[in-house]
């Protein structure tokens, strides 16, 4: 059974940095693209960035520059690196694993539980 999880979220304060980590186990992941979403209350859920198995990656427009996605193939993790964090940049954060990769939702099969971080002003 696939299971992805996700940790190092928490409270920073604007302007501070976080480090998200997710890692996937229960089956082998080559080729397969991990990537990051996120979700306001209210709001529904957005892609913020993806990588891919080789290390392409794909950015949201509003974390260009400020967050980097990264991976560990050999210990099947996914990071995100979040810098210059903003109090809009608070949301529960998703880990999402699938074939197709993408910004959409629907073209991922796996989900963590979510963690998550919160920018104070």
């Amino acid at each position: 059974q696939v299971q992805l999880v996700e940790s190092g979220g928490g409270l920073v304060q604007a302007g501070g940095s976080l480090r998200l980590s997710c890692a996937a186990s229960g089956r082998t992941f080559s080729y397969w693209f991990m990537g990051w979403f996120r979700q306001a209350p209210g709001k529904e859920r957005e892609f913020v960035a993806v990588v891919s198995w080789a290390g392409g990656t794909l950015y949201a427009d509003s974390e260009k520059g400020r967050f980097t996605i990264s991976r560990d193939n050999a210990k099947n993790t996914v990071y995100l690196q979040m810098n210059s964090l903003k109090p809009e940049d608070t949301a529960v954060y998703y880990c999402a694993l699938g074939t197709a990769g993408g910004a959409v939702v629907d073209r991922y099969d796996y989900w963590g539980q979510g963690t998550q971080v919160t920018v104070s002003a």
